[in-house]
């Protein structure tokens, strides 16, 4: 049995094996992805959950304008190899005039330009920050919390990972969640049912996490009903 984390280990595994039973977490959508059949019926011999909600890049901009009102652009730093990203951007996009703010997408792949655009937008002060759910963008997280901090960025991320580690807030789906599910399929499978009779499963549970002392660096006041709301605040 594999378990591939990413779009990319999933579409690789696929190339390989026809036969070995196959687990994927997966950021973009597997039906249009050509992972599998349907949602319903994967059809082969792989199955597992997917973290795409493209309606996420609204939510993603609408708090982060709740806990920076004074942000007027905003950047988008995703893989642009990931089509989930790109569908996250599109949302958040066609939502900015809603928000009153100009939303940028930046496909951004490695570190050295991923450091000058994030500086760039550090010399101009009113920029905000929002980083999509992605393998290869997460390997980067320590460099973007660490820039964010030193330009004065306020910024939201898919993953609880950044939050813990600096990031000023995170809204996404239960990642870790995501993988204890992934365990109960994988003793499903090799007590004898197959991949194809188990249905892909959608993200259902999101979580929002606050880092208060990133939001007192940052000269943030949250309002009491944001904090409220959290399912998680670190101090």
């Amino acid at each position: 049995m594999i378990l591939a984390n990413g779009d990319a280990a999933a579409r690789t595994v696929q190339q390989s094996t026809r036969t070995i039973p196959v687990i994927f977490i997966a950021g973009s959508d597997p039906v249009a992805d050509g992972l599998v059949k349907s949602l319903a019926h994967p059809g082969g011999n792989l199955t597992g959950f997917s973290v795409l909600e493209p309606s996420v890049g609204t939510k993603l901009l609408e708090l982060l304008k709740e806990i920076a009102p004074r942000v007027a652009r905003v950047a988008i730093l995703f893989n642009p190899d990931n089509p989930g990203n790109r569908q996250i951007s599109a949302s958040a996009v066609a939502a900015a005039p809603r928000f009153g703010v100009e939303v940028v997408a930046a496909p951004l792949r490695e570190s050295a330009e991923i450091e000058a655009a994030m500086t760039q937008w550090g010399r101009e002060r009113d920029y905000g920050l929002i980083v999509p759910p992605d393998p290869s963008t997460n390997s980067h997280r320590k460099l973007i919390v660490e820039l964010a901090a030193r330009h004065r960025l306020p910024a939201i991320h898919a993953l609880r990972a950044a939050t813990a580690e600096g990031g000023l807030m995170s809204y996404g789906v239960d990642l870790p969640d995501l993988f204890r599910q992934a365990a109960v399929y994988a003793d499903r499978i090799l007590k004898g049912e197959k991949p194809t009779d188990l249905p892909v499963q959608l993200p259902t549970r999101f979580e929002l996490v606050i880092n208060l002392k990133t939001a007192k660096a940052l000269g943030l006041d949250i309002p009491p009903t944001l904090l409220a709301r959290a399912d998680e605040v670190i101090e």
